[in-house]
């Protein structure tokens, strides 16, 4: 090869590189001037407080939460409470996204995105639609295909494969640009048991505390006269002492439980829940009658009778109220605590000496 050619192939590869890179720059600026402008807001003049209905509809799965005689509300649970904190996080943080790129992109490119109607195929996004108190629509947004971030190479992979999501693809309603922004929106599921306020009761200041099982020779009922005092264990029988660390885990039943689900309580009321039947009685006047039933992918259902038995009790009767209609899933680690049997809350015995007076 002479000088001449050497320099021409030069000149031609120089050009190429060009060329390449004002494709890649012309691509790229595509994202950030065509469609709507960068920094601008994804739904612009949402106004979160006139929100009065929020809906998600992932292929055939749909959630409704509604706002009602100003509770919010899960309809696909009956009209549980819905998590108001929760869904306020999710307003606020939907009325300040931003768009980081976007791109007009034709009908048949939307399927990239995960952004074609839910339900057509598996391309389908998650549509979410915001409408006021009349059912007048305040937003539509359809979600996509989360984006990626890719670890620079050779860099830790302490997130498996080195990348994690970063971002979404969304479309509004009413426009034609697809937008990427920088927040995966991981919360806005259609699950409904993700929705519901999981306060729970806490049952505090018991006097008594007792439980019925299918096998009446399981029974047990535990008694104090006052805060300070200890627990009695009611009808003892000779050699039967209580296990201190055993009792207290079941007279303190709910003070740090949760749930999963709920389901509404059915016409036969707790008649159905036969497996146990917790009865706690405190010192602020207040009577809890609690059913269980049997034990079904690892969850309890469990269901609430609530009475005041003194006039002081009664205000707090009202706040109650709500427990006495539903039937709680809970999972079964946490209900078995309270359904031990009778021996297992007697100190252990070896050949008639209890295992504390044999170990001394």
């Amino acid at each position: 090869m002479n000088r001449k050619q050497f320099l021409l192939l030069v000149t031609l590869a120089c050009l190429a590189g060009s060329a390449g890179f004002w494709v890649w720059q012309s691509n790229h600026e595509s994202w950030q001037t065509n469609g709507s402008a960068m920094g601008s807001k994804v739904l612009p003049g949402l106004a979160i407080n006139d929100v009065a209905r929020m809906t998600l509809q992932s292929g055939t799965n749909v959630l409704e939460l509604v706002r009602q005689d100003n509770v919010w509300q899960v309809r696909q649970r009956s009209g549980y409470p819905a998590n108001f904190q929760q869904l306020s996080d999710v307003l606020m943080k939907l009325s300040n996204l931003k768009i980081v790129q976007s791109q007009v992109v034709g009908p048949s490119q939307l399927g990239r995105f995960d952004l074609l109607p839910p339900g057509t195929n598996s391309d389908g996004g998650t549509l979410l639609s915001l409408q006021d108190s009349s059912g007048k629509n305040l937003a539509v947004l359809l979600l996509g295909k989360t984006h990626q971030h890719q670890s620079p190479a050779g860099a830790s992979q302490g997130f498996g494969d080195g990348s994690w999501p970063d971002g979404r693809y969304v479309l509004p309603g009413q426009g034609s640009s697809v937008a990427l922004v920088s927040d995966p929106l991981d919360s806005l599921q259609t699950a409904p048991d993700q929705w519901l306020d999981k306060d729970f009761l806490s049952i505090t200041r018991p006097a008594s505390v007792s439980i019925q099982l299918p096998d009446a020779t399981n029974d047990w009922k535990l008694d104090r006269v006052s805060d300070t005092n200890d627990w009695v264990l009611a009808s003892a029988q000779p050699g039967e002492k209580l296990d201190p660390a055993q009792v207290s885990s079941v007279t303190a039943p709910f003070s740090s439980s949760s749930f999963n689900d709920v389901a509404p309580l059915n016409a036969q009321g707790s008649d159905s829940l036969t497996n146990a039947v917790l009865t706690v009685k405190t010192f602020d006047g207040l009577l809890y009658v609690i059913h269980a039933g049997a034990v079904k992918d690892d969850n309890v259902p469990v269901s609430f009778e609530i009475s005041a038995t003194g006039t002081n009790a009664a205000e707090k009767l009202d706040g109650l109220k709500l427990y006495q209609h539903w039937v709680y899933l809970m999972p079964s680690y946490s209900v078995d605590e309270w359904l031990k049997s009778r021996r297992q809350l007697l100190v252990t015995q070896t050949n008639g000496v209890t295992a504390d007076a044999a170990s001394h």
